[in-house]
């Protein structure tokens, strides 16, 4: 019975974060801010940084799930819990942004989400300690991409640099909870294949 309810549980969740229905926790930081003037090109750019943004954050809770659900320790568990949290935040703001901007979130949601939560489940077999090294190095490359995004995006879109900053500042918190808790270094091979799939995610993401 435990297993069934697992399972109900999950599928639940799979399908709340794949058709959006998603609830903010704090509010959106970019909420009362003023927008310049843009063009249209560059609100078709912002939004496809910002899709790039909302499948990350799909990924993340599918990850998140999965690596809470098989970790071994109960504080390593209310960690994955805690950051999910915050990570549902991320994933309301850009749904929002994206509306603001006149388009959508990615067409290939339920796909990322599941490749996700395969990841996830892998990372949390081979044990807490490599778990942790997962979520560290996830972390250290977001952060990097939205410092990138925060450097792409235009610069009178205040609403999504405000909402990506924010995302930055959790994703650096989230990865330094899993050090503290015993995060194991990534091997250089897995690092570059985690780059390598961000890298097919975010060309495809951007526009479908």
């Amino acid at each position: 019975m435990q297993f069934i309810d697992h399972l109900i549980t999950d599928l639940d969740k799979a399908l709340r974060v794949v058709s959006g229905v998603v609830f903010e926790s704090r509010p959106n930081p970019g909420r009362g801010l003023a927008d310049g003037v843009m063009s249209d090109a560059e609100k078709r750019h912002s939004a496809g940084l910002m899709r790039i943004n909302n499948v990350g954050e799909v990924c993340a809770q599918a990850l998140y799930d999965a690596q809470g659900r098989f970790a071994q320790k109960t504080e390593i568990k209310q960690q994955f819990e805690r950051a999910g949290i915050e990570e549902e935040d991320h994933l309301a703001w850009t749904a929002q942004r994206l509306r603001e901007l006149g388009s959508r979130t990615s067409l290939l949601n339920p796909l990322w989400y599941a490749g996700s939560y395969v990841l996830g489940t892998i990372a949390a077999r081979v044990g807490d300690a490599r778990n942790l090294g997962f979520v560290a190095e996830t972390e250290r490359q977001v952060e990097l991409h939205l410092l990138s995004h925060l450097e792409e995006l235009p610069a009178q879109d205040n609403k999504s640099r405000a909402i990506v900053d924010q995302m930055r500042v959790d994703e650096i918190e989230h990865g330094e909870a899993a050090k503290a808790l015993g995060a194991a270094p990534m091997p250089a091979a897995i690092s570059g294949a985690m780059k390598a799939m961000s890298k097919v995610m975010t060309s495809v993401a951007y526009y479908v």
